[in-house]
């Protein structure tokens, strides 16, 4: 087991934030009974999922997770708990899904009906983000169907009544530019798929699940001030018409629902698959804003009072996001989309916010195997004339969005930052000889290299712990072409 980890103060808030925080500290604990949070699996050494439900999820009394792929371990450590679940169908397989009856068959027998007896299901979540604009249009004429085989599937294995299909959809589906609800529309290139999708969302009384990302609205809305993201009483709310908006949430929600409303379906009831604010990788991510943001967020769902367009009617169910940092996740948006765990990767918590435990503080993985106490940091002895290639070699296969702007390791500066790098790298790949080489420029060492804020992680031992992997999320696309192939 690793050493005790060192822990360092927060740097000083701003006069409002500590005052914000302080009103929320001194508020009543709400309930967060309607409060989920999402647990993805993009880690290259993951916690085991046995200590993820029984460290962290159970002592935190959190109600309900969303996983981001059918994890077999993950399942196998839900059964029996009472946490309700959402199952998540990435969208690498949401075209065999679409174009076999049978490969959507398989995937529910194998991912869903295995574990039905045990399992609390709630959802299965069909696709990720797949109108997200980064993703261009690849996904889309497979989403309706691949969801309609799904709800088949769920039919003939006599799940349906227990379970629903859902398709998480970003919030950049509807346009939005000027920031106010009433202006709100379905992006007109999606208008066709999106009737189809609400349709089928209709027709089987399911819920329209969206994604919302507040830290990249923040850092695209200029004109918007971080009170107003963070729910802090504002002397100058956004006006819409007669409608005065005092924070971000409901103003978001209230534009989705307008867009529901244009296209005749203004009674359908919403899910908030996603939001969450991150601590590091970027100016504005911190702990103590993330924080602010969860805690703000929870005390907000948990008065009930709904939005202006939907007053005493808030969304049903809210994801936060997410359990734990990922350093694995797609950077394409920002650094910051590895670091939006309210645990850190090794199962610490960063901040209070109340998952369902109340006013104590959350409490963190207990007894976590970590590789032993060594650190590959950079050889100030050696010729480093030529060390930037070694850096970008480092970097490009390892996480260094901790040394991006605003990061908490942006100040350590050169060559630390480069110390920095080789012992991700070097992690990353099981403390191996070869992970610590750089030409000759790396050094072991058994002396913390931390610095302030700044952490050299040490990685979790998964030598013998199995975990999902995206390689087999992989062999089991390969399973489904062959049932697409083969079995019509």
């Amino acid at each position: 087991m690793r050493p005790s980890r060192r822990r360092h103060p927060l740097p000083p808030l701003a006069p409002g934030l500590l005052l914000l925080l302080l009103l929320h500290a001194l508020a009543p604990p709400p309930a967060a009974a309607a409060v989920g949070v999402n647990w993805g699996f993009s880690s290259s050494h993951p916690l085991p999922a046995a200590q993820v439900v029984c460290g962290l999820l159970l002592p935190n009394s959190v109600p309900r997770v969303r996983l981001a792929a059918a994890s077999p371990d993950a399942l196998a450590a839900l059964s029996g708990t009472g946490v309700a679940v959402t199952v998540g169908v990435p969208n690498e397989l949401l075209r065999p899904l679409a174009t076999s009856r049978k490969a959507a068959a398989a995937w529910v027998h194998d991912n869903v009906t295995r574990y039905a007896s045990g399992v609390r299901f709630e959802y299965v979540a069909v696709g990720d983000e797949s109108f997200l604009l980064n993703h261009g249009q690849q996904n889309q004429s497979f989403l309706v169907s691949a969801a309609a085989n799904i709800q088949r599937a769920l039919v003939d294995a006599k799940l349906s009544n227990k379970m629903k299909v859902v398709v998480p959809c970003s919030s950049d589906v509807y346009l939005n530019t000027s920031a106010l609800p009433s202006k709100a529309y379905f992006r007109p290139e999606v208008n066709e798929t999106i009737a189809e999708l609400l349709s089928f969302l209709a027709n089987h009384s399911s819920p329209f699940m969206v994604e919302l990302n507040p830290f990249s609205s923040f850092q695209h809305k200029k004109n918007l001030s971080l009170d107003y993201y963070l729910f802090q009483l504002m002397s100058h709310p956004v006006s819409d018409g007669h409608i005065k908006y005092d924070n971000y949430f409901d103003a978001s929600i209230d534009a989705l629902v307008t867009s529901l409303t244009k296209a005749g379906f203004s009674n359908m009831d919403i899910i908030v698959g996603r939001v969450g604010w991150p601590s590091d990788g970027a100016v504005n991510a911190t702990p103590a804003i993330a924080q602010s943001f969860m805690t703000g967020l929870v005390n907000h769902l948990a008065r009930k009072s709904g939005t202006p367009l939907r007053p005493k009617v808030p969304p049903i169910e809210t994801y936060l996001f997410s359990l734990l940092d990922e350093d694995q996740r797609s950077i394409a948006s920002g650094s910051y989309e590895r670091h939006h765990g309210i645990f850190t990767f090794d199962g610490q918590a960063k901040y209070y916010v109340n998952l369902g435990q109340g006013s104590k503080a959350l409490e963190n993985a207990p007894d976590v195997q970590y590789l032993p106490s060594k650190w590959c940091v950079l050889d100030n002895n050696k010729d480093i004339s030529n060390v930037s290639s070694s850096f970008s070699a480092a970097c490009s296969n390892a996480d260094c969005t901790a040394l991006s702007p605003g990061g908490s390791c942006s100040g350590i500066g050169w060559p630390g930052n480069v110390s920095y790098a080789f012992n991700n790298f070097y992690q990353q790949h099981d403390q191996s000889e070869e992970g610590c080489s750089f030409n000759g420029l790396g050094l072991i060492t058994t002396v913390d290299p931390s610095v302030d804020n700044c952490m050299f992680n040490l990685a979790i031992d998964t030598s013998t712990a199995a975990s999902f992997h995206p390689i087999l999320a992989m062999l089991q696309i390969l399973v489904l072409f062959f049932c697409t192939y083969n079995l019509l």
